[in-house]
């Protein structure tokens, strides 16, 4: 399937299964936190592949990659402002956290593993198909350079890529806000629309 050819109500529809597994996942970090979790409804980004470095503010992040096994498989990117991703491990550990550290790193992992988890058992029973996530990776690097990587390994290097992105933001002073991104490998999202009866 070319990604620029999708139609108006399959990108509607794409954006309603990831909303039904954006919200299990922003209940999960929700209950990990121990802090209400708003997310942002989720959206349908179609960037040609040459214009990638030039699509997003070119900042140094932390993100945790969960690569999506079986019947729709892709990756799942859970991207954080380094400031950010401190502040949840120490929220998280009771210790004020100000380099990362390999402890650091296992915390961010497991909040990616625990919500990447949730978005695709989401996915799974509502589509009936089959998805499971891999043990996560983590990354701290410049978002740009953390993107184009992750479209390259999902076999995504078209003319034009998609990803679905959801923004989590914590209540009041709590300084938690990450990008979640669904980036389905080719074939995916063929057999996600035909799992809705949509083609």
């Amino acid at each position: 399937m070319e990604y620029k050819n999708l139609t108006t109500f399959q990108l509607d529809a794409l954006r309603e299964v990831s909303n039904i597994g954006a919200g299990n996942s922003a209940t999960a970090l929700s209950m990990l936190l121990g802090t209400k979790i708003d997310m942002s409804v989720p959206s349908t980004n179609l960037i040609e592949f040459d214009e990638l470095f030039n699509s997003y503010k070119e900042n140094e992040v932390v993100a945790v990659l969960v690569k999506v096994l079986d019947d729709i498989p892709g990756s799942i990117l859970y991207v954080f402002e380094k400031d950010v991703a401190l502040n949840m491990i120490s929220k998280m550990i009771s210790i004020n956290e100000e380099t990362l550290t390999e402890m650091g790193i296992s915390v961010i992992g497991e909040i990616g593993n625990i919500i990447s988890s949730s978005f695709m058992n989401a996915i799974a029973n509502f589509t009936g198909l089959k998805a499971t996530a891999s043990v996560p990776a983590v990354a701290n690097d410049m978002l740009s350079a953390i993107l184009v990587s992750t479209f390259v390994e999902t076999g995504q290097h078209q003319e034009y890529v998609l990803d679905i992105e959801t923004l989590f933001i914590g209540e009041g002073s709590h300084k938690i806000e990450g990008h979640f991104y669904f980036v389905p490998a080719p074939g995916s999202l063929e057999k996600i629309l035909e799992s809705l009866g949509i083609r």
